[in-house]
């Protein structure tokens, strides 16, 4: 693989040179389309405002909104001015902002108005009730030292805050030789962004993300995808998280093409953007994709124009999958695994690879990325068809983890070994299969038992739209099998009827124990399925029905 050795900065403004007047940015719902000249145009006053407000080089600038058009230029202007920008989940409240603000020492926060029923400005001005009395870009808080500026992304004027209006207006009558200097000193191999793991364990790690990791890793995944600057690409899914910013942003960057944008995933909007523009890809976590398929008005809409894209996240059901390929178009549909600190890709399907390795497997390597399973008490590799631990090398690998170099050190190893927590086995095809969290992993009575096995079988069963799979306590076998399940509309299953199917369909030590009948799974604001929060309603589903039935 060629690595690009270059800048997000440096590479915006190649692309800018080589074809200026080509579209980069689309939001359909607005009609607001920013070509790779008129983009770079921005990038550079929004650059040199930050500077003019007395923001430096090295310092950290959050971004709490949803996929607001401007989202984007705040990522390549810190780029641009070697600050690194800090993604803040939308679906933070005031205690994860609290500790986010305090551990990643943010010098500005960039916020929008907020996302469902977040009020950000409220939220911040409770959390930093000096902000109100303050003089702009002279912070004095007592609880946040190192912030010093707090920009609002909207029209509006909010007492103490600068508007990113005047951010821009200011830099366009700022002379540009501060930032032609700082652009001239940056380095692929700098920190450019910290990205915050959902802390589904555990209190967040801020992931230092390089130049040269979220790069490369686009490129790969574009290429993956063989994107050209004929395509646009439709992103319904969070820039806060990398699904968004490096499988979506950093793939079409790389790649010269155009990204047809949402602020926040709308089954309708996602199918009349598609339509409207025409696009080639779309992305999305499984029950997006579900959800535009399901969708009333699906038929009235041309998706012929699709071809490729990204199903990420969590295993796709292979009648979804079947779905997506037949009625949506997409053939050359991929899927990516990996984590926050593998930059995130390790592994994609290929465009030309069956229904049956898109769906039972995660492909194989990107180009530059070492990739094995390893026994996660030896530490040795694991032949094809032994289960392990994903454990990934290469480009992609983070810097770190932000002031936890004791987290770091168990994350990456002496060899260089990024280890995922995730647990898999190698075919002997060359493929990847994701077989569970290591945590997520049930022993029953000495047995191993893989979640996904159990979640794939009973996907084969009528009525049965969703399923996940988690180990609750057991008194006799220290875990048995729990699944939550969703049900089609109109469907009716009971739990007898679940584990009735199970029953000699499967072995009997892997037929759940416990079925549970629920509306929603609880999830992260990026998609993931929160199965840690499953356990913990299982177990007290079980306590309160033994209560209730009494002993025995």
């Amino acid at each position: 693989m060629a690595y690009l050795e270059t800048t997000l900065s440096g590479l915006l403004r190649e692309q800018a040179a080589r074809q200026p007047d080509h579209d980069f940015l689309i939001y359909s719902d607005r009609n607001l389309r920013w070509t790779y000249g008129e983009f770079d145009r921005r990038v550079d006053d929004l650059a040199k405002g930050l500077l003019a407000i007395g923001l430096k080089k090295g310092d950290h600038v959050g971004i709490w909104a949803p996929n607001i058009p401007d989202w984007n230029t705040l990522l390549f202007a810190t780029a641009r001015t070697g600050m690194i920008l800090v993604t803040i989940n939308t679906a933070y409240k005031n205690h994860e902002l609290d500790y986010l603000l305090k551990q990643s020492d943010l010098a500005c926060l960039c916020l929008s108005d907020g996302y469902r029923d977040s009020d950000y400005v409220a939220m911040v001005n409770e959390l930093i009730p000096e902000l109100k009395t303050s003089l702009r870009g002279h912070l004095a808080s007592r609880n946040y030292p190192r912030l010093a500026s707090v920009i609002y992304a909207g029209p509006q004027k909010h007492r103490g805050m600068y508007s990113l209006s005047e951010i821009l207006l200011l830099g366009r009558h700022t002379d540009p030789a501060e930032l032609k200097a700082i652009e001239a000193s940056l380095a692929p191999d700098d920190v450019i962004n910290m990205q915050y793991t959902s802390g589904t364990t555990g209190f967040p790690k801020g992931v230092m993300l390089t130049h040269r990791n979220i790069l490369n890793n686009g490129l790969g995944i574009g290429d993956n995808q063989r994107l050209t600057p004929r395509d646009i690409v439709c992103l319904p899914v969070p820039l806060f998280h990398c699904f968004g910013l490096v499988l979506g942003m950093m793939a079409v960057i790389t790649h010269g093409a155009a990204a047809a944008l949402l602020e926040w995933f709308d089954p309708l909007l996602v199918l009349a953007t598609i339509q409207k523009e025409k696009c080639t890809a779309v992305y999305g976590v499984p029950t997006m994709f579900i959800a535009e398929l399901n969708h009333p008005m699906f038929n009235l809409f041309d998706l012929s124009s699709l071809r490729t894209g990204i199903m990420a996240g969590s295993p796709c059901p292979i009648e979804t999958m079947r779905q997506v390929i037949a009625e949506m178009h997409m053939g050359e549909i991929t899927i990516c695994y990996g984590l926050t600190e593998s930059s995130p890709v390790m592994t994609q399907t290929r465009c030309d690879d069956s229904l049956e390795i898109k769906v039972e497997t995660v492909g194989r390597e990107l180009p530059g990325v070492e990739v094995t399973i390893r026994n996660p008490d030896t530490g040795e590799e694991c032949p094809p068809g032994v289960h392990g631990e994903f454990c990934c090398r290469g480009y992609n690998t983070m810097k770190g983890y932000y002031k936890m170099p004791e987290e770091t050190a168990r994350c990456i190893d002496r060899e260089g070994w990024l280890h995922s927590g995730d647990l898999g086995v190698k075919g002997e095809d060359g493929c990847f299969r994701v077989t569970g969290r290591i945590k997520d992993m049930i022993i029953r009575g000495g047995e191993n038992i893989y979640p996904k096995e159990i979640e794939d079988f009973l996907y084969t069963m009528a009525g049965i739209k969703d399923v996940q799979v988690v180990g609750v306590p057991s008194q006799k076998y220290g875990e048995e099998a729990a699944a939550f399940i969703i049900l089609h509309e109109g469907a009716l299953l009971t739990e007898e009827e679940v584990i009735d199917y199970c029953r000699g369909r499967i072995s009997r030590f892997k037929t759940p124990r416990y079925v549970f009948i629920v509306d929603s799974f609880p999830m992260t604001a990026s998609g993931k399925i929160q199965k840690y929060l499953l356990r913990e309603r299982g177990a007290a589903l079980i306590k309160e029905s033994q209560k209730d039935n009494g002993p025995g």
